[in-house]
């Protein structure tokens, strides 16, 4: 990342290992660019999480909430459903995902 994307880096994705298991942690804004450069740092594959942070999102783009969904979906289907911390406007975006993402949410 250079200095000229931190200036313009809104939001944030990051994988994060915990004693308790890994952490999707997302921050701010969480656009297109954001989810660019997490694919970049992460590849696009889900990795399995025991923590989903979406706590301080102010901001959350379909490709986000796509990223968020992926991830619950992987550590339900791996019988270890994932805490989801969300904030009031990760939780809207979320709950537009419709059923599907219901779903996952209701697992959590």
């Amino acid at each position: 990342m250079t200095v000229s994307d931190l200036r313009t880096a809104r939001g944030v994705i990051r994988l994060l290992n915990s004693s308790s298991g890994g952490v999707l942690c997302l921050a701010g804004e969480v656009d297109a660019a954001a989810v660019t450069d997490f694919v970049r740092r992460y590849g696009r594959e889900p990795a399995r999480v025991a923590v989903v942070d979406a706590g301080s999102v102010t901001a959350l783009s379909p490709s986000g909430r796509e990223i968020v969904l992926d991830h619950l979906e992987v550590a339900r289907r791996t019988g270890r459903p994932a805490t989801l911390r969300s904030s009031p406007a990760a939780a809207r975006s979320l709950a537009a995902a419709g059923e599907a993402g219901q779903t996952l949410l209701d697992a959590t």
